[in-house]
């Protein structure tokens, strides 16, 4: 059984800061790697961020020097911390834990609504 419950969207103007949550409920596996996406309307799915279990980060470029993620791995939590929003942050953010496992799975959460405007 996992569950990834994501908390932090919402409305905000530009230049201001969010803070999203991800907090994974699993059974019967350990957890790799741990990021974010995210999905504009007519845009393909990219990566935001992702975090290591050993806390190695990656961002894409768009977002380096603002966006910072972050992993409490006893509460199985993730989290991005955005500063300097900009209206082309607008998207549905979702949170992706993959499995340690020789062939890992991705679990998905449902998404949380970012928007970026004045």
């Amino acid at each position: 059984q996992v569950q990834l419950v994501e908390s932090g969207g919402g409305l905000v103007q530009p230049g201001g800061s969010l803070r999203l949550s991800c907090a994974a409920s699993i059974s019967g596996f350990s957890i790799s790697t741990m990021a974010w996406y995210r999905q504009a309307p007519e845009k393909e799915r990219e990566l935001v961020a992702l975090i290591t279990v050993g806390g190695r980060t990656n961002y894409a470029d768009s977002v380096k020097g603002r966006f910072t993620i972050s992993r409490d791995n006893a509460k199985k939590t993730v989290y991005l911390q955005m500063n300097s929003l900009k209206p082309e942050d607008t998207a549905v953010y979702l949170c992706n834990v993959r499995e340690a496992a020789g062939i890992p799975r991705d679990y998905w959460g449902q998404g949380t609504q970012v928007t970026v405007s004045s």
